[in-house]
């Protein structure tokens, strides 16, 4: 009997509840916990839905809105033989732009109808351009470096330019891309432009 009873005492004892409690406990969440964590999640759901409906409104708003503030005040076009027409809505009184180097210009482009298709602004930065050397469209080129009658502009000097067809694109539209064209065929345009300034980049000679 006395084996028995020392049998009894060395033999392994089962895992006891509270060990099983205590593991258990580490996953376990309150009812009010739970709810919380949903509600979180729907929260979170419903606000990113929020802003992804909301984003394309804006981005809209804030387009119409650059091409309104930097649209220039009318002028009274001169139109020159070649069928350009332009007018100086500030005379600049800086630099005068030089021939084949690199110049920055801000530039609102309008078809003749009044309808916005691209603008520096919107991009918040000048286009670099070289003139002169058939990098731009002919209405440009003349309209900035000038020539055929028409003054060449100088540094801080902004200018509105009646572009017919023959000195835009012609009869090819432009600006395609999948089959859509930004520009149509025999499209007159309008462009507002500024000139910011003479490029610094540009080589010393």
């Amino acid at each position: 009997m006395a084996a028995a009873s020392h049998l009894t005492i060395l033999a392994p004892k089962p895992r006891t509840p509270q060990t099983f409690r205590a593991a258990a406990s580490c996953s376990a969440v309150s009812p009010v916990g739970f709810k919380k964590q949903i509600m979180g999640v729907a929260a979170g759901i419903l606000a990113a839905s929020l802003v992804a409906s909301a984003a394309p409104l804006e981005a809209n708003a804030t387009r119409i809105e650059y091409f309104a503030t930097f649209s220039e005040p009318s002028c009274e076009l001169n139109f020159v033989r070649s069928g350009l027409g332009y007018c100086d809505v500030v005379v600049g009184s800086g630099e005068e732009v030089p021939f084949a180097q690199l110049i920055n210009v801000h530039y609102t482009a309008r078809f003749d109808d009044g309808i916005v298709f691209d603008s520096t602004y919107k991009r918040a930065r000048p286009l670099t351009m070289r003139l002169g050397v058939g990098k731009v469209i002919k209405g440009l080129d003349q309209g900035i470096l000038g020539g055929g009658g028409v003054p060449p502009m100088h540094v801080g000097g902004k200018r509105k330019l009646h572009i017919p067809p023959q000195l835009a694109y012609g009869p090819e539209p432009a600006g395609c891309f999948s089959g859509d064209c930004n520009i149509p065929a025999n499209a007159t345009l309008v462009y507002d432009v500024n000139f910011v300034n003479v490029y610094s980049g540009n080589r010393k000679e």
